[in-house]
């Protein structure tokens, strides 16, 4: 069998091994994540605060930022429950690699260069909570982009989970126009800074 050959059945090999591992992590995360609203809270979010942002209206806005504040809180509610719940499970299944191409298993062989995603995911629930109840006190306009900002960045890291860092990224950029690098410099510097500590930025 000549080189070619043979580098091609390590591809398809090492492509098979990826596949499997990340189907485990999906349905890890998704069993857990199938028992909260959050990706459709998220999402009403999202749009709710795109609504008020293009809002000429100041009544009308002030009545939407108000409507958002009890899918803010339930948002919060549900997510700080999921990470409770998701930070049970084996610390084997919660490591994730840092490197940006994803490789079968590479957290287990090379522990050194991967992180803890329930704390990841406890940093982002404290992040959220503190965005909702706006404890920097900013204008309902800062206050929603630093909470989108705080769930892109979460979403990020689901996808980080379940696949790798390159394909979180493109996902952010593909589906909201917003490179990895700008999220990051959007949530608030105590979000950063604990995030970074343990993803190492």
């Amino acid at each position: 069998m000549d080189i070619l050959g043979v580098l091609i059945l390590l591809f398809l090999g090492l492509h098979a091994l990826n596949l499997r591992d990340q189907r485990v992590r999906i349905a890890l995360l998704g069993a857990h994540l199938g028992r909260y609203q959050i990706e459709k809270l998220m999402e009403s979010l999202m749009q709710g605060y795109l609504r008020a942002l293009g809002e000429s209206d100041l009544q009308r806005q002030s009545t939407i930022w108000s409507m958002l504040e009890t899918a803010e809180a339930t948002l919060c509610e549900q997510f700080n429950r999921f990470a409770l719940e998701f930070s049970s499970i084996d610390p084997t299944q919660a490591r994730v690699s840092r490197l940006a191409l994803a490789l079968p298993y590479a957290a287990r062989w090379w522990p050194g260069n991967s992180f803890d995603v329930r704390k990841v995911l406890s940093v982002h629930a404290h992040a959220m909570t503190q965005a909702a109840s706006n404890s920097r006190q900013l204008a309902p306009k800062g206050k929603a982009f630093t909470m989108m900002a705080e769930l892109l960045l979460m979403q990020h890291t689901c996808h980080w989970f379940c696949r790798s860092k390159l394909v979180a990224s493109a996902r952010l950029l593909a589906r909201h126009k917003t490179p990895y690098v700008q999220v990051l410099a959007s949530v608030t510097p105590e979000t950063r800074q604990a995030y970074c500590a343990l993803v190492v930025c």
